[in-house]
């Protein structure tokens, strides 16, 4: 029996022994020197890992009683969090190397931010949730902080921490509450005594209800987003790459998995504040992030807004509504990856530089880069033909056809309303005021590479999103019975 569960684990597991045996192998030699080498090793494990759970993964297996679950859905959800976190490691060797930045924790704490996030989409049980999502979170904590001499990033770890234990403890409050009322923590055992002959007691719901709450935070969710914009412009740039992909595949991996699950029998009792969420997190994303000058700030709105869109997906409650969620998400964040390639690029004589108006007139000065950077900018935009509409499309068809036609109306209004920051960015880098103190034009290979492939992707996916339809819908069928 244990060495079934074992098995299941497996990758799991080998990345700990690999974050536990870098770790001693780092303190105990010459350290920051090992570090480059161990974040393309790191990278390459990622790899790896998500080959190995991509092409060998078959059926639903259950681990340690039901606490831990290995399916379609987690190993989806899985892959998109390995290629994520490896695709920014890569990304984020020479900038942070470049600044002195590049510390041997660095990837050994992205690795175990990653385990975290893989224990977090197979969780089956509220406790191994709570495991899988702190261990994901107390990593974050410390890489938010990584750049010790500024004032700001310290700020950033030390609100995202305080903000963090704040819903950590909603979290426990909910799950406590559901336990007292349904006797058991694992999923399987809350969705039998929520599908109660008299209706689900209040207990339960005010349980899940805070469970909502504690998971909307780590989603940046309206009204739970406000440590995002502050996080993201005091993290160094490629901690803020990785809070705007890996994590955000995870939590929304997480919240599918919880409501479904455990609360799969009473999607109407969700469903409407699931809608509610959504609803407020896509218009604050777009409303606030118009008078953002900094592009940092403006992505962190802007992930608030494609959050929303996201969660619409899950409103619906249906097969359809989890396929067009990690539709949604993988599409998201292959723009992510691209975008923060060129804001990692983003320099003035060797000093980063996040200011929107610093980009006048860059198109005369590097006309390709430009030009990737407005195909991912109207792909953020959901403009057509680009893959990011057929993203919206899937989420507002799953929401209409969920009976919440008015979410999707306010969906595409929201959408609208959002086009303009990307397209003022657009604006600067052809129609802006040609700046004497420009932008460098150089970009180093790794992130010309990235925000070029990303800006491909956006076009050429449009044949068939690279076969994604197939595997995010056998990934909700498992998890939408």
């Amino acid at each position: 029996m244990i060495e079934a569960d074992l098995t299941i684990i497996m990758p799991e597991i080998l990345l700990a022994v690999f974050a536990m045996g870098a770790l001693l192998l780092g303190v105990y030699t010459t350290k920051d020197k090992m570090a480059p080498v161990l974040v393309w090793v790191t990278s390459a494990l990622f790899l790896a890992l998500a080959f190995w759970i991509g092409t060998t993964g078959s059926g639903s297996n259950a681990a340690f009683s039901g606490m831990f679950i290995d399916d379609a859905f987690s190993r989806f959800a899985k892959v998109a969090i390995l290629l994520s976190a490896a695709a920014i490691l890569v990304m984020s060797e020479g900038y942070m190397a470049r600044r002195d930045l590049l510390r041997f924790e660095f990837p050994i704490l992205i690795a175990l931010a990653v385990i975290g996030m893989m224990m977090m989409v197979s969780a089956g049980d509220l406790m191994a949730l709570y495991m899988g999502l702190e261990l994901q979170s107390l990593a974050l904590y410390v890489v938010a902080s990584l750049r010790r001499d500024s004032a700001k990033s310290t700020e950033a770890g030390l609100k995202y921490f305080v903000l963090g234990a704040l819903s950590s403890g909603l979290l426990l409050y909910g799950a406590s509450l559901v336990y007292g009322y349904s006797g058991t923590t694992l999923f399987s055992g809350i969705i039998e005594a929520a599908n109660n002959e008299d209706g689900i007691s209040i207990g339960l719901l005010i349980g899940l209800v805070l469970v909502i709450s504690g998971l909307a935070f780590k989603v940046s969710a309206v009204p739970f987003h406000m440590w995002t914009p502050d996080v993201y412009e005091g993290s160094p740039t490629p901690v803020t790459a990785f809070f705007a992909t890996a994590p955000k595949v995870a939590a929304m991996g997480l919240f599918a998995r919880v409501l479904h699950d455990a609360f799969g029998g009473v999607v109407s009792d969700w469903s409407q504040v699931i809608a509610f969420i959504s609803l407020l997190s896509m218009f604050l994303g777009a409303v606030a992030a118009m008078g953002q000058r900094d592009i940092k700030r403006l992505m962190a709105y802007s992930s608030i807004a494609h959050m929303g869109y996201a969660l619409m997906g899950l409103a619906a409650g249906t097969v359809l509504g989890v396929q067009a969620m990690l539709i949604y998400m993988a599409i998201y964040v292959t723009m992510n990856i691209g975008t923060f390639a060129f804001i990692l690029s983003m320099e003035r004589d060797g000093q980063p530089v996040t200011d929107i108006e610093s980009l006048g007139m860059y198109s005369k000065r590097a006309p390709g880069k430009a030009l990737a950077v407005l195909v991912l900018m109207f792909s953020l935009a959901g403009v057509p033909p680009l893959v990011g509409f057929f993203g919206k499309l899937y989420v507002l068809r799953a929401a209409y056809d969920a009976g919440l036609a008015w979410l999707a109306v306010a969906g595409v209004i929201a959408s609208v309303i959002g086009a303009f920051y990307y397209l003022r960015i657009v604006y600067f880098m052809y129609f802006g005021e040609d700046r004497e103190d420009a932008l460098d034009t150089g970009t180093p290979p790794v992130l010309y590479g990235f925000l070029m492939a990303s800006a491909i992707i956006m076009v050429v996916g449009v044949v068939n999103l690279f076969g994604i339809e197939g595997a995010a819908q056998a990934a909700a069928a498992v998890l939408v019975e």
